[in-house]
This record gives structure tokens, sequence and C-alpha cells, in this order.
């Protein structure tokens, strides 16, 4: 299959490789590290890493909601997300190369989350906790892990990508600056 096509699967290698290296990391986490604990510290204060658990989304949101609910809101509306990243992946023309590496990289994330709320009752593993100064008024960036990292990059790379893109109808310039079309 062509890798320039916009239905090649070929980015689903990096799903793959996200779910596998976020769960890994994360049952090495539950393994090796005490929960609420800081089991390492580098770069000075700057990086520690921890074991943690969440169960609400991105900072800690909706983690007081009942268990049912929980369940409704952060595994079956992102699997819902999820299936229609990869309804549009398959069903449009207008993505670029990258565009389709970084809906694949915010897959990958979204399923390692979803297997956590799944299949870890107590919550998601977060690990990674990062020193914020004080920023917008946070001493350390709400803890985070490999699907997480995944679904932000992805998204970021996707918004830039957008923005950066032609939009339709813009003539293409050769290299003399003239239009080649």
């Amino acid at each position: 299959m062509d890798s320039d096509k916009p239905n090649s699967l070929r980015p689903f290698l990096l799903t793959a490789g996200i779910l596998i290296a976020d769960q890994v990391s994360k049952a090495l986490i539950v393994d090796l590290i005490p929960r609420n604990t800081i089991a390492v510290r580098g770069l000075g204060d700057f990086l520690w890493i921890v074991h943690a658990r969440n169960t609400g989304i991105a900072f800690s949101m909706g983690d007081g909601l009942p268990p049912w609910m929980r369940m409704v809101l952060f595994s079956l509306l992102p699997l819902a997300l999820i299936a229609g990243i990869l309804i549009y992946y398959f069903r449009t023309d207008e993505t670029t190369p990258v565009q389709r590496w970084a809906l694949a990289a915010i897959v990958g994330g979204g399923l390692g989350n979803v297997v956590d709320r799944l299949f870890r009752p107590e919550g998601v593993v977060d690990f990674v906790s990062v020193k914020f100064y004080g920023l917008l008024g946070m001493e350390r960036w709400p803890t985070f892990n490999v699907a997480d990292s995944a679904v932000v990059l992805g998204a970021l790379l996707v918004a830039a990508t957008s923005l950066l893109a032609p939009g339709p109808g813009t003539p293409v310039r050769d290299k003399d600056g003239g239009s080649a079309g």
C-alpha cells in the first residue's frame, strides 16, 4: 500500500508502539513504585518519576463523579472520539502524511488511557511530574504518562500543520516563484 495515500496503515505502527510503550511503562510503575511515592528525582527538582492514579480526566477533572458516570464520560466518550478520528482518517484525502501520523499518535494515546480506565479501577496510572515554576499558579504540572504525551503532541501537530498548510485553491509555486499549476 502506498504510504502517501490517506488510507495508509503504516502510521498505525505508531499507534501500536505508543499503546505498548504506555502499557509497559505503567506496568513497571505499578510493579516497582509504591503508590503516591516519588521514586526518582532528576535534573535537580525538575523531573520526578512517581506513582500516581487519576480517576478523572486531565487535571483530575471529574474524579468526584460517580463511577458509572466516569465510565460513560471517560471511557465510552473517548472510544467514540477515537472512532470518529478513525472514520475521518480513512474517509478523507485532505490530510498530509504528518497529520496522518499525528492522528495515529492520538489514537494510540487515547487507547492507552481507555485500557487503564477499563482494566484499572483505581484509575489511570500517571508517573511523570515536571516542575512548572509557579506558572499559571502551579508549582508542578499535573502528573502525566506516555498516552497523555502522545495525545497532546499529536493534537499540537495536527493543529500546527492545519494552520501552516496552504488553503484549498492556493496555487502551488515552483522554485522560481511562478505558478506550477
